[in-house]
């Protein structure tokens, strides 16, 4: 989907753009404002970032959206009617989930700012460690804890800057990197039913053999789209077991590790260009995945002592 901006003070026309930019609805107005309605799209590979400003009370009744939403409230509330929970309402400063993505869903957005992140499901269960043949759902619909909300909240952001850039939007590996980073953190920061903790198999397959196939597959798709669960599937052991091994032989994580790997290949790049190419810091730290130009600057200089605009201009 692409991006859109709509904007309108009328209660039909934002019916029917609510019904095909997200699923089939009725809505009316709750208070006494008139309608007004401004709604931004910025598209990231499978997520859609959604900034909505609705100027008037709308009551809502929707049928199952179809994906995770996301949304972090920058004035008024919006009052959500969970099935599994109950009523519960969020207000300025507060991210979680607006509805399970398989259910439907009502409440009222009482004159709100918000922003909505929206993404398949699927991508939660490529990414998550042990989820097996089950399918990863969210198990709540706030974050795990005030920490972690802000953490969600802080990556969220981060996601929205990149998906506002061409260069960074149309760049596939960014693309890639960017929803496993989303659905890494969902993970780690919102109550799921993935498991987490490796099984006497799992520790019986953390030797170093695995870590030497995983490293071998690693740098023969370096430049390539690869989740976690692509690298356990090409060492045959599930992700768990190979979490486990690199932090056993190596003290590290399979994706901090592809990092390094990356980090060095960015730096071999940069060494190599040539004056006049057209080549620059941001474009090939983005062809190998580092979506945040100052990130990947902290990075470099880190790893090589100096930062990465010396070894381009050397």
């Amino acid at each position: 989907m692409q991006s859109l901006d709509f904007e309108s003070g009328d209660l039909a026309v934002t019916e029917e753009f609510l019904n095909s930019a997200y699923t089939r609805m009725q809505i009316g107005n709750d208070g006494p404002r008139e309608v007004r309605t401004r709604i931004r799209r910025e598209v990231l590979g499978p997520i859609n970032f959604d900034q909505l400003d609705m100027g008037f009370d709308m009551a809502y009744d929707a049928d199952p959206l179809g994906r995770v939403c996301l949304v972090t409230i920058h004035s008024g509330q919006i009052e959500e009617i969970y099935h599994d929970f109950g009523p519960d309402t969020f207000v300025p400063g507060q991210t979680g989930m607006l509805t399970p993505h398989d259910l439907p869903y009502s409440g009222v957005i009482r004159t709100s700012r918000f922003d909505a992140t929206m993404f398949d499901p699927a991508i939660l269960n490529r990414v998550a460690t042990g989820a097996g043949e089950e399918r990863v759902r969210l198990s709540g619909h706030r974050p795990v804890s005030t920490t972690a909300g802000h953490r969600l909240r802080r990556v969220v952001a981060h996601l929205q800057q990149i998906a506002s850039d061409p260069d960074a939007a149309n760049s596939p590996l960014t693309v890639a990197t960017a929803s496993d980073y989303l659905a890494a953190t969902v993970l780690t920061t919102m109550p799921t039913t993935a498991e987490h903790e490796p099984d006497a198999t799992d520790r019986h397959d953390a030797h170093p053999d695995t870590v030497r196939r995983a490293i071998a597959y690693m740098e023969s798709h370096l430049g390539d789209r690869i989740a976690i669960t692509d690298v356990a599937a090409a060492t045959f052991v599930t992700p768990r077991a190979l979490q486990l091994a690199f932090r056993r032989h190596l003290d590290t994580t399979p994706l901090e590790y592809l990092q390094r790997l990356r980090l060095a290949a960015a730096h071999e790049q940069l060494g190599a260009a040539l004056p006049g190419d057209g080549q620059t810091v941001a474009t090939i730290a983005y062809r190998w995945g580092f979506t945040h130009p100052g990130r990947f600057a902290t990075a470099y200089r880190r790893a090589y002592g100096r930062p990465p605009r010396q070894t381009l201009r050397g």
